[in-house]
C-alpha cells in the first residue's frame, strides 16, 4: 500500500484545486503505470475504454459523471460510447482501487494512491469550486473499524464525504469582503 504524502498543510492532497502546487501529470503517469502493474499481477486486462476513462478521470483533477466521461472518451465524430460500456469500466476501475465513486456527486475520480479498494478513504469536497482532497490515516481506519467491530458490521466499502469549503475558497471570500 502507498502511503499519502502531506503536503505542508497536513493534508494528503488526491486531485484537489488547480490553484494547489501540485504535478498532475506524474500523478497521471504513476496512477496508469500502476494500474498496468496491478492488472499485469493480477491477470486482467486495462482494455482500451478503461484506460481512456482512467486517463480522462486524472486530467479532470474533478468529479466527473459516468455521461461526461462517455462525451470525452468517444471518438471524436463518431458515435457516442454506450453508457453501459462506461459504466463497466467504471465498476473494474472502482473495483481495483484506480478510481473512487463520490456516491453524494454520482461521480467517479482518479485515485493515485494505492491503496486497496476496501480501504477507509475520506473525501474533502469543496462546494464552491468542486475540488476534491483525499485522505486516509490509521486513525481514521481506527475508528470506522472499531464502530464496524462494535455492531458487528462486514464493510465492503469504506468511504466518507465531507463537505465544506476548502482553504483557497476560504480566503478568496475573506479576501473579497475586505
Amino acid at each position: 500500500m502507498t502511503k499519502l504524502q502531506p503536503d505542508e498543510h497536513g493534508h494528503a492532497h488526491a486531485h484537489g484545486l488547480c490553484q494547489h502546487a501540485h504535478d498532475h501529470s506524474r500523478h497521471a503517469a504513476a496512477g496508469l503505470a500502476r494500474a498496468e502493474k496491478v492488472c499485469r499481477e493480477r491477470g486482467l486486462r486495462l482494455t482500451p475504454i478503461r484506460r481512456k476513462a482512467l486517463e480522462a478521470l486524472y486530467a479532470d483533477h474533478k468529479p466527473v459523471g459516468a455521461y461526461d466521461l462517455a462525451d470525452r472518451i468517444s471518438p471524436p465524430g463518431g458515435r457516442r460510447l454506450a453508457p453501459i460500456s462506461i459504466y463497466r469500466a467504471l465498476d473494474f476501475l472502482v473495483e481495483q482501487g484506480f478510481v473512487h465513486r463520490l456516491s453524494s456527486r454520482n461521480a467517479f475520480i482518479a485515485c493515485p494512491h494505492g491503496h486497496g479498494a476496501n480501504e477507509a478513504v475520506a473525501f474533502l469536497i469543496c462546494e464552491v469550486c468542486g475540488g476534491v482532497d483525499e485522505d486516509s490515516s490509521p486513525a481514521m481506519r481506527q475508528a470506522i473499524r472499531g464502530m464496524a467491530e462494535g455492531r458487528r458490521f462486514e464493510t465492503s466499502y469504506q468511504v466518507v464525504e465531507i463537505v465544506g469549503r476548502c482553504e483557497h475558497c476560504r480566503e478568496e471570500a475573506a479576501g473579497s469582503r475586505q
